[in-house]
């Protein structure tokens, strides 16, 4: 199966082989969006379902002072939000990080998979509620973390994604992203997100440079953030 969104759906129950020919079928006329393209913006009318298949992603606002707040990393096998469609505009932008592979899924084909095939519409109601967990930690990380634990936490979060879709078997991660999109996701300056990193490296914790994320020491990283993966439900994966 070489299609991360079937092999994600199918991590949180059992598809059948006509479900996986379903999505198979919905994604199988993917295009190539080059870096830093916006799929959709905000105040847009939402239309089909946006699949990443190859490629980083991201969900942000853009503030009145034109400051701006990074909500979410995509990453392969990620879809944005299949239910939007029921609003009349959309309240943030998505826009890529990397050149990426992206499928569109027609609104009426999203309904009529999630009507007519159960096992597709849990496993995708199942994505949701991880992504919406997910959210929960970046809250809980921006309220009452302090910098080093947030920053530590959501290293450990993006390795351990990447890592559960087959990214990466290693300590070491290839990172798409800028030090301004990191501290943008954390409500950070970049030269505070600096200094932060600094601290981490000398701890002997972890590296990030150029674009790589390296696990020096992931037990002293996990205790520095405090990271439980329980919202990331492995277990669920595992038991699928």
């Amino acid at each position: 199966m070489d299609n991360r969104f079937i092999e994600k759906l199918a991590g949180f129950g059992q598809l059948g082989e006509d479900d996986i020919a379903a999505l198979g079928a919905a994604t199988s006329r993917p295009q190539q969006v080059a870096a830093r393209r916006d799929l959709i913006r905000e105040g847009d009318r939402p239309g089909p379902v946006f699949v990443i298949l190859e490629g980083w992603a991201y969900r942000y606002k853009i503030l009145p002072s034109g400051t701006r707040q990074v909500l979410a990393f995509l990453m392969p096998g990620d879809c944005c939000d299949h239910h939007v469609g029921l609003l009349a505009e959309m309240d943030h932008s998505i826009q890529t990080i990397t050149p990426a592979l992206v499928a569109t899924i027609d609104r009426a084909e999203m309904d009529l998979l999630m009507d007519n095939r159960r096992a597709i519409a849990k496993a995708i109601y199942v994505a949701q509620l991880i992504d919406e967990g997910t959210m929960r930690a970046w809250i809980t990380s921006m309220g009452r973390r302090t910098s080093i634990e947030r920053v530590a936490h959501l290293m450990c979060e993006l390795y351990l994604r990447a890592r559960n879709i087959g990214l990466t078997h290693e300590p070491r991660l290839t990172l798409p992203l800028s030090q301004l999109l990191i501290a943008d996701s954390l409500g950070m300056t970049p030269v505070h997100l600096n200094r932060v990193l600094k601290e981490l490296r000398l701890g002997g914790a972890m590296t990030l440079q150029r674009g790589c994320l390296l696990i020096d020491d992931p037990a002293r990283l996990v205790q520095i953030a405090g990271f439980d993966e329980n919202y990331l439900h492995r277990r669920l994966r595992h038991a699928a």
